[in-house]
């Protein structure tokens, strides 16, 4: 059997003028240096411009290593990842050198080492010596952004993006270790594991390396249940798989996983063996043209998916701080606000084995973007031979994973390339990446991976008969809406897949003052200024407030009023798009998460604190919801039923003026059928000088306030009772008018603390409670505090001073 020595854990890392730092591996220079208390907190005020020196120096990783395993007739030292441009050295002599993050690398260090330690070196080359180096080679590129990430194989947004700081760092960020091995062992194994007809199937790829020339058998089984034997050299086999369940995205049912495992041997004995867990299914995109344009939706063991999803960036801007306890919390709280599809970012990095496998465990499907993202790629070498061979690793590596359904070329280069007219920048007239996105990776999906579909990119209209981002013709970026319109616009079009929407919101408050110590703290104070990435962000956001919110005074009524303007721009565009259904086959929020303390479009923050938006995308992407939508000259509701049951009961309409009183009411029985929705349209009596309308269905419920009406007529008059319970407080409030839009902020109560739900609005005479839970005991008294509890006409009424 393979024998491994891990060299993960101490390691010394040196600067360039030999100043030594204890270092750990997996890990990166700039945790390091914090580590030891020589660099400064980044994500703290300004201090990411302090460290802009780390990614501009070389250094140096050293330890020492001995094999102590048995004897074998190879031995080779493995790198899951390099961050990025290095060269290794075992006691003086080069191994290799490496310019990719995005790829593993092998060693053979066979009478190199043995039982005396011998000094392993890897250093490292500053990524903007290697990305300048290589522009000088090639010409220049234009980008949307002014680092040269497309001239080196790193994670992109680690040079910056719209919500994210300039933090290049260098390190050897995946595991490391040695490997010993005789005869023969398992290069790759790629198992396709698909669903149709009632069974499931195997495509199997086995590749071999050898030391010799070695008979070797391969035993394949299946929860330990033998299901093929391959002789020889390995390849391809193909084969029926009777007595599996088919794995479902969640909402759609179960996700069963089998045990596959690869056992080699040579004359009986074990040389080698993997293991993973699989899930049977079968994918497909319809993106056939009908009388509008062409449809884009997925469709899992023949039935269509509502596509309830959220983009993900890598979750620290140095993902080697990662953990698997870290991506299951992440990706268990997107589970729970409804989300049933993540699409990991062309700007980032393939993520880990273990957010795949929590994505198989909890049915969310995975959207897989090639690395490319807001740029012209350069086609020549020394990238080009990278992208091939990283595209088949990864592509190799994923495989398994039954919650990868697709593949996408990139981010938006197909249509910036015109949008942003880098065709007449420097350099727009050479290579640009099209080949890759149109030739290279769709040949190597095809002949690695055919049980996956395969988009050129994101956004992207099928052909160049349309241009790219055609809301007609499959997938649609929406951002004239935040970078241009109000909110409102959402409901100008319904594309037939939106894979990219959002708008921006600050973090939680305590996230903003752990990060930012300007005093007095204001939306346009350095350290605020310095924490939005965005083009003239926080002239969007004011705009964005304008025609919705008279003028207000003070950072905690700009705090709460841009969450609440998030929420509602968010809802607006969902609720229309869902209410399109299986015309627009989805929605893709931009974006999840946050990488460090920043204004962005994120729903969940920098500090891992939820902000008011994941509880409204609960409500967006509930199986079951109510919204009230213009249609033609009127009003109809929209019964969105994603759940496998008929949804049965009698619809109630009440129009009502803002005391509460009852003005009107309509009532017709429905009856939706499974994944499909319903519209009812409503009387013009009803309509009649509206101030509120109010339907409900069960336990759904879902408001209309008229344009431009905004502000409550009179405070609501909230009382409250804190009460003490196990892990936290529950805050029983009632109102005694229309209460709109209260929010309690369980972080400036205490820095752990979380809360139940986000804005809620409640009628005259109606409570609701927030619980409350912290893992230290809360002070009730602070519910009371300024800005812990508060609703609308607080914030937007005037007082008498």
């Amino acid at each position: 059997m393979i024998a491994a020595v891990e060299l993960g854990g101490a390691w010394t890392l040196r600067a360039a003028d030999g100043a030594e730092t204890p270092a750990t591996v997996p890990g990166c220079v700039h945790v390091d240096l914090m580590n030891a208390g020589t660099l400064a907190d980044p994500f703290v005020d300004d201090n990411e411009l302090a460290a802009a020196w780390v990614g501009h120096a070389d250094w140096t990783y050293e330890r020492d290593v001995a094999w102590t395993g048995p004897a074998h007739e190879r031995v080779e030292l493995v790198f899951e990842g390099l961050d990025t441009v290095a060269r290794v050295e075992l006691d003086g002599t080069v191994l290799g050198s490496t310019r990719n993050m995005h790829r593993s690398y092998r060693f053979d260090v066979t009478g190199l080492v043995d039982a005396r330690p011998r000094p392993l070196r890897v250093h490292f080359t500053s990524a903007y010596a290697e990305a300048e180096r290589v522009r000088g080679q090639l010409g220049p590129r234009p980008n949307s952004y002014p680092e040269p990430f497309n001239f080196i194989r790193k994670m992109a947004c680690s040079f910056g993006w719209d919500w994210g700081p300039t933090l290049v760092t260098a390190g050897i960020w995946r595991p490391v270790r040695l490997e010993g091995w005789s005869t023969a062992r398992l290069a790759a194994v790629r198992p396709l594991a698909t669903y149709a007809d009632g069974r499931g199937y195997l495509d199997l790829t086995l590749d071999i390396d050898r030391t010799g020339p070695h008979a070797v058998t391969a035993q394949v089984l299946l929860d330990g249940r033998e299901i093929a034997v391959v002789e020889g050299a390995g390849g391809r086999i193909r084969l029926p798989v009777d007595g599996v369940e088919p794995w479902w995205p969640r909402g759609h049912g179960d996700q069963p996983r089998y045990e596959l495992t690869v056992v080699l041997r040579h004359d009986g004995a074990v040389l080698d063996e993997w293991s993973r867990l699989v899930g049977f299914r079968g994918v497909t995109i319809d993106r056939s043209p009908d009388q509008t344009g062409h449809r884009f939706v997925v469709h899992v063991n023949g039935s269509p998916i509502l596509v309830k999803g959220v983009n993900w960036i890598p979750d620290d801007i140095f993902p080697a701080r990662m953990t698997r306890s870290r991506y299951a919390r992440r990706l268990r709280e997107a589970a729970a606000a409804g989300v049933n599809l993540i699409r990991v970012w062309g700007g980032g990095i393939y993520e880990s084995r273990d957010f795949y496998e929590v994505c198989d465990e909890l049915g969310l499907m995975v959207w897989q973007d090639f690395l490319f993202a807001c740029a012209c790629y350069p086609e020549e070498e020394p990238l080009r031979s990278e992208v091939i061979a990283e595209a088949r690793e990864n592509v190799t590596r994923l495989s398994p994973h039954p919650s990868l359904i697709t593949w996408c070329g990139n981010n938006e280069n197909l249509w910036l390339r015109k949008a942003e007219g880098w065709e007449a920048q420097p350099g727009g007239d050479r290579s640009w990446g099209d080949d890759y996105y149109l030739r290279v990776l769709p040949w190597i999906v095809a002949e690695l991976d055919p049980s996956r579909p395969y988009q050129a990119g994101s956004p992207w209209s099928g052909s160049w008969q349309h241009e790219p981002n055609d809301p007609d013709h499959q997938t649609f970026h929406s951002w004239d809406v935040w970078n241009r319109e109000d909110y409102a616009h959402y409901r100008d079009s319904a594309p037939r897949f939106v894979a990219e929407f959002g708008w921006q919101a600050p973090p939680a408050w305590r996230t903003l003052r752990d990060a930012i110590s300007d005093d007095p703290l204001l939306p346009d104070s350095p350290g605020m200024l310095h924490h939005q990435k965005a083009a003239d962000g926080n002239g969007k956001l004011a705009r964005g407030l304008a025609p919705h919110f008279p003028p207000h005074r003070g950072v905690e009524a700009w705090h709460y009023l841009t969450q609440l303007n998030q929420v509602r721009a968010v809802r607006t565009g969902i609720e229309h798009w869902r209410s399109h259904w299986p015309h627009t086959g989805g929605t893709i929020l931009w974006q999840l998460n946050d990488l460090w303390p920043v204004t962005s479009w994120a729903a969940i923050d920098g500090a891992g604190r939820f902000k008011p938006l994941y509880f409204a995308l609960r409500e967006l992407y509930a199986p079951r919801a109510l919204t009230i939508q213009p249609r033609g000259d009127g009003l109809a509701v929209a019964v969105l039923n994603d759940s496998p049951a008929p949804w049965a009961g009698v619809l109630g309409v009440d129009r009502r003026d803002l005391s509460g009183t009852v003005r009107s009411s309509f009532m017709e029985p429905v009856e939706v059928a499974p994944r499909s929705v319903a519209l009812v349209a409503l009387p013009e009596r009803l309509l009649a000088d509206a101030e509120l309308l109010v339907a409900r269905l069960d336990e759904s419920r879902a408001f209309w306030f008229p344009a431009g009406q905004t502000v409550p007529p009179a405070d609501p008059g909230l009382s409250y009772e804190v009460e003490p319970v196990d892990g936290g407080l529950d805050v029983h409030v009632h109102t005694v008018g229309l209460a709109r839009d209260l929010l309690l902020q369980p972080d400036r109560v205490h820095p752990e603390a979380v809360v139940d739900q986000g804005f809620v609005t409640l009628l005259p005479g109606e409570s609701t409670t927030f619980r409350v839970r912290a893992p230290a005991a809360l002070d009730a008294g602070l519910v009371k505090a300024p800005w812990v509890l508060t609703e609308l006409a607080t914030v937007l009424i005037p007082r008498e001073e």
